[in-house]
């Protein structure tokens, strides 16, 4: 017989609309999702996250979905990604606001869940750029250094030698250095990222998430961004409501040959300097 495999689906971006809101605890009712990240500088954070405070640790990860570049003001557009990217990498990101904000989310959702969150990952994947990624470990050492958070690996399902995908670019924006400075500083990461896909195409969403359980291992992690209604402050609102109808009609997980869903803290060592899995 095979060994059992273990899957970690997490909905991202919870806080940044009712809709969203709404999906991810619909999903964690039917059992469907096993992580949710919040953005706690988000509009909708405070107004969903005290019922998000009562869900079972046990059965679902609640981390923080780290947030930089969050609109300045509630309903606004979000501010341009490739700047914060461009910033990163000609080394003009000013390290003590970087360190202060990381601080000051970690402390918002701490307050306001009364748990320090299981994971760490990051919105649009910032937490993988550099000077980001640097304060971020140095904050998550003099936090929980007896039990940190995983960090979530942007590695590819199927990794190419020259970019090719837009799982490929993802990874290439700084998902090895990641990796590498989590084993430095003895923090978990998950294996693989899956769920990667362009939201704008004409993606037959049910069928792409059968495939991504079907090659998943344990130790991955099956990304997702639902939503029970369209937002304008949520940008690709058609792909979410797809992706919402689709995890939560799916006989996925737990189907004949399939993976368990499970939160991927289960399978955490703490403190272990290796990829989870």
């Amino acid at each position: 017989m095979s060994e059992a495999r273990y899957v970690c689906i997490c909905a991202d971006d919870f806080g940044m609309s009712e809709g969203i809101n709404e999906a991810v605890f619909e999903l964690v009712e039917r059992s469907k999702i096993s992580a949710v990240g919040c953005m706690v500088r988000r509009e909708f954070w405070q107004a969903g996250a005290r019922t998000l405070a009562q869900v079972d640790a046990r059965h679902v990860d609640l981390g923080l979905h780290l947030d930089l570049n969050f609109p300045e003001t509630f309903g606004k557009p979000e501010s341009p990604l490739w700047r914060l990217i461009l910033a990163a990498y000609i080394g003009f990101l000013p390290a003590r606001r970087i360190r202060d904000e990381i601080k000051l989310q970690l402390d918002r959702f701490e307050d306001t869940m009364s748990r320090p969150p299981a994971f760490i990952d990051g919105h649009c994947h910032v937490h993988q750029l550099p000077g980001v990624r640097e304060a971020l470990m140095a904050e998550l050492n003099s936090r929980y250094r007896a039990e940190p958070p995983w960090l979530r690996s942007t590695a590819p399902a199927h990794a190419h030698s020259v970019p090719r995908s837009k799982a490929d670019v993802i990874h290439a924006i700084g998902g090895k250095a990641l990796l590498r400075k989590a084993r430095r500083h003895h923090l978990p990461v998950s294996r693989r990222l899956l769920g990667v896909y362009d939201f704008d195409s004409p993606v037959d969403y049910g069928a792409a998430l059968a495939q991504w359980l079907r090659i998943s291992q344990t130790g991955d992690v099956l990304m997702c961004h639902p939503s029970a209604g369209d937002s304008p402050a949520a940008p690709h609102g058609a792909a979410r409501r797809r992706e919402f109808l689709a995890l939560r009609n799916t006989a996925w997980p737990d189907a004949p040959g399939g993976p368990s869903l499970a939160p991927l803290s289960r399978h955490v060592r703490h403190g272990a300097a290796r990829s989870i899995g």
